[in-house]
């Protein structure tokens, strides 16, 4: 469903700084994943496929100017038919996030890639949420979603996490000075506390394993030769 109070946020300094890491890290990771169709799960604001080369590229959303228009735990689309799904913030502000992740290992062909943005519940922004005081409105009001747990989540479908980045190491400060008087904290936090960034952009692979099949053995072996007895003419 639509995120309330999204729009109002990517306004906002906060918002800003986000998705200006998240739109470089996802543009990178994109950009050498090759295929036929690719498609963006939510926040049509943004086009986070812009750097993939992938022909046939839509975006899917539940409301609003998009290619496809549909609820993302019911995705029209056949099964192993996608090569590439992209999707930020799509899993912690829904009711059954579950349920988009299984939508989205169906319809992602064998070695298929999945992109995933979320929030970072080991972080500044996520210590933000247990304050007194913290705001109600997006993105405070998401459950977030541990990297460890949505790889355990992934796993268990059938995915592969192949990497990790991490940014938004600053405070979320409201005011844009302060943003970027704490902008020393990206180069020291991705050296010294890389898990504790605001944000992550995870990338995992689709892994089906091939199937052997064991053939009886028909071949039949060979009947030992019998060896010749030496005969002995008998004297008269």
């Amino acid at each position: 469903m639509s995120i309330a109070g999204l729009d109002a946020w990517l306004q906002t300094p906060q918002g800003r700084y986000v998705m200006a890491w998240e739109q470089a890290t996802v543009d990178k990771m994109v950009a050498d994943v090759f295929g036929y169709n690719a498609i963006q799960l939510g926040l049509p604001q943004f086009d986070l496929l812009a750097q993939n080369r992938i022909p046939l590229r839509q975006l899917v959303h539940d409301s609003g100017q998009v290619d496809v228009l549909c609820d993302l735990r019911q995705l029209p689309f056949a099964a192993h038919s996608i090569d590439l799904v992209v999707m930020a913030h799509s899993l912690e502000f829904d009711d059954d996030p579950h349920q988009i992740l299984r939508e989205v290992e169906r319809v992602l062909i064998p070695e298929g890639e999945v992109i995933i943005a979320g929030f970072n519940p080991i972080s500044i922004w996520g210590l933000r949420r247990r304050l007194p005081n913290c705001p109600q409105h997006f993105p405070w009001n998401g459950r977030y979603l541990s990297l460890q747990r949505l790889k355990d989540w992934l796993q268990l479908l059938g995915f592969e996490a192949e990497h990790c980045s991490f940014g938004c190491y600053a405070p979320p400060f409201r005011n844009d000075r302060w943003l970027k008087r704490w902008h020393f904290l990206e180069a020291s936090g991705q050296r010294w506390w890389n898990f504790a960034g605001g944000v992550y952009v995870l990338r995992a692979v689709k892994r089906v394993h091939s199937m052997r099949l064991i053939l009886p053995s028909w071949k039949q072996k060979a009947a030992p030769r019998k060896a010749l007895s030496v005969l002995r003419k008998k004297r008269k």
